[in-house]
């Protein structure tokens, strides 16, 4: 049975107002991520329990990764409100309870919850834009989208600093609750069109299979090497689940009529060419990206707080970028690849300057441009890429994509953070650390990350562009 929308047209103002609600919410999910790296230091001195403090990150990024897919089907199944809704009530749930949280264990759980709810804003907020603007009219609301997460990835720092000095730790979580209440009420006033959606029956098997796969998978990738030893039995026992569980994945969706994963979705070389792009490029910017800190701070000697501001160009090319899509879309006729073409080859080549940079001692004049570049570049690729899916895939198929599209790429980043933290202790074991030390092993992963983001260029060649789609044009 098939529930027709609203289907009258959208005025501008409206898509502005809705715009608006899903700008707050990303920027919760942003802010939340960078406010607690700041804070952990005082986490684990009030709690205690410095041994498991990557789990405080670790458990909310599994949550919210396992999770991206589901939001993406079921808000094909039920409309994309009532998963907004859910997505952020379990957010400030989550949020809440971290605030309250009285030891470690209770923190590392809260933040699972908290990873529940966030694993449904992007994808959702790419959905719901995908929904209500056309293609060729998306790549700049889908850059801005981009732009608001970097620059709130900029004031998380200082903001998480300011809280945790001047009140406590416990109020990074709760300055979630009045800006995610002021998302609910937005969107609750604002989203009034939907686009078009099935009944269909839920796929509870297979979502369980789905979440617990990906859940065995990333519990390897992210305690292998560090927590567990790569030939434990705790790595042994969780590959072999993750092996089955997939297996039976694979079984299941080909024997019911509306698996969670649909199959066909993998028969669009649109998509399968975009996530595989996005996986890689992300394995090497997550992967080589969060050394930055470390790379001035171990090697160059700065503090952690100039250090900050070090990092600030690539997030200053990213907003300049994102913010800019729309315009370069229209110096290519709407056509996306060229774009995503000299996004990744400067990303590429900033990669290959920053490795080199490292290696050879450079200073600030080679590498702040090439951060500065290395941002400039990922902002050209990641919203035309989601715009790419979106386009090449039907209506009620679109959340589901664009939700998976962004698993990938979440996935991959995680697998670079892992990745990239071994190739470091390996470096580093049974040796002294010191500053030369940290500047090869850095530079390694750098010389890494160059040869994935070149993969992925290389990969970029066959993605088919293809026309994009005009609906009727927005009101004024």
């Amino acid at each position: 049975m098939t529930t027709q929308a609203n289907t009258a047209p959208i005025t501008a103002k409206e898509i502005r107002a809705i715009y608006l609600g899903l700008v707050i919410m990303i920027g919760l999910s942003a802010l939340d991520q960078s406010i607690v790296a700041t804070a952990l230091p005082r986490i684990v001195t009030d709690l205690g329990g410095i041994a498991h403090l990557s789990w405080v990150v670790t458990a909310y990024m599994l949550a919210s990764t396992a999770t991206m897919p589901l939001y993406g089907k079921l808000s094909d199944q039920y409309g994309r409100k009532p998963l907004l809704y859910t997505a952020i009530i379990t957010f400030l749930a989550g949020s809440a309870l971290c605030g309250l949280a009285q030891n470690m264990t209770e923190l590392i759980a809260f933040r699972a919850i908290q990873g529940l709810g966030a694993g449904g804003f992007l994808p959702l907020a790419q959905i719901v834009i995908g929904d209500l603007v056309p293609p060729a009219e998306r790549g700049k609301r889908q850059g801005s989208i981009a732009a608001v997460y970097a620059v709130a990835s900029v004031l998380g720092p200082v903001l998480g600093g300011l809280l945790t000095d001047w009140l406590s730790w416990h109020w990074i979580f709760y300055v979630n609750l009045p800006m995610g209440a002021l998302a609910l009420y937005v969107i609750s006033k604002s989203l009034h069109h939907t686009s078009p959606h099935h009944a269909h029956k839920i796929d509870y098997l297979g979502s369980v299979l789905l979440t617990g796969a990906v859940t065995a998978a990333l519990l390897v990738l992210a305690l292998g090497g560090t927590q567990w030893p790569w030939n434990s039995d705790e790595v042994k026992y969780l590959s072999l689940l993750a092996a089955a569980l997939t297996a039976a994945l694979l079984w299941h969706v080909r024997r019911v009529p509306e698996p969670v994963l649909p199959p066909n979705l993998f028969h669009n070389r649109v998509f399968n060419v975009a996530s595989a792009v996005l996986a890689l490029t992300f394995v090497g910017m997550m992967g080589s990206s969060v050394f930055f800190p470390l790379l001035f701070q171990m090697v160059m000697g700065v503090s952690p707080a100039h250090s900050g501001l070090l990092t600030m160009p690539m997030m200053i090319g990213l907003v300049i970028a994102s913010t800019q899509n729309g315009r370069v879309l229209a110096r290519f006729h709407g056509r996306y690849k060229p774009a995503q073409t000299i996004g990744l080859s400067l990303a590429t080549l900033s990669f290959a300057v920053l490795a080199w940079g490292i290696a050879n001692s450079a200073g600030y004049l080679v590498l702040e441009p090439a951060i500065f570049t290395l941002g400039a570049g990922l902002g050209l690729v990641m919203p035309n890429m989601t715009m790419a899916v979106q386009n090449a895939l039907p209506a009620n198929r679109r959340g589901v994509g664009t939700a998976m599209m962004t698993f990938f790429r979440s996935l991959g980043g995680l697998i670079g953070v892992t990745g990239s933290g071994a190739i470091l202790a390996q470096r580093l074991h049974g040796q002294t650390a010191t500053a030369d030390l940290y500047r090869h092993a850095i530079g390694n992963i750098f010389a890494t990350g160059t040869v994935l983001v070149g993969l992925g260029l290389l990969m970029l060649a066959f993605l088919p562009e293809l026309p994009m789609v005009q609906h009727a044009p927005i009101k004024k």
